[in-house]
């Protein structure tokens, strides 16, 4: 076998890229003769073969921008892009993932079927609740109820997953 077949199937095992796949100059020989997987494992087991380091991007500088940014800092006129309704940004954005969320967590539950998880997503979408409280107010009119704890439990998962 070539040594192709083997940095294929290294590749697999280790979970990377075959031009992440480094095979000991010492080993050569022997790795180009691996026919099957279980050789391939041997080899990595024994440090012949091996994976490169996965790189990570440096992100120093926009963790600086953003700390400044926190303080208040670079955010003149001479920074800004875009107009300021598109800066002021992620009012619908913010209300709809909340109440989509919602829905999630009370179908989840078995609070909601299907038919009317789909009903109550679809008027989510064409922006028919102008907050979660209202939407709360309409499903209590559908039978839907929830007891403080199951919504206090919602909002933790909620908060813990959209920081």
């Amino acid at each position: 076998m070539t040594i192709k077949f083997t940095k294929r199937v290294a590749s697999q095992l280790l979970s990377r890229g075959v031009h992440a796949i480094r095979v000991n100059p010492s080993a050569f020989e022997e790795a180009s003769k691996a026919i099957t997987r279980e050789d391939v494992r041997r080899l990595i087991s024994a440090g012949s073969i091996f994976a490169l380091k996965e790189k990570h991007n440096v992100s120093a500088r926009s963790k600086l921008l953003k700390q400044k940014r926190a303080e208040g800092r670079s955010r003149g006129t001479g920074s800004r892009r875009g107009t300021r309704k598109a800066r002021a940004g992620t009012g619908w954005e913010k209300k709809v993932r909340s109440q989509r969320f919602l829905l999630k967590r009370l179908k989840e539950m078995g609070k909601l079927d299907t038919v009317m998880f789909n009903k109550m997503y679809g008027l989510v979408k064409g922006n028919t609740y102008s907050s979660k409280a209202a939407m709360l107010l309409h499903l209590k009119e559908e039978g839907v109820t929830l007891s403080e704890q199951e919504m206090s439990k919602i909002n933790e998962a909620f908060k813990a997953q959209y920081k």
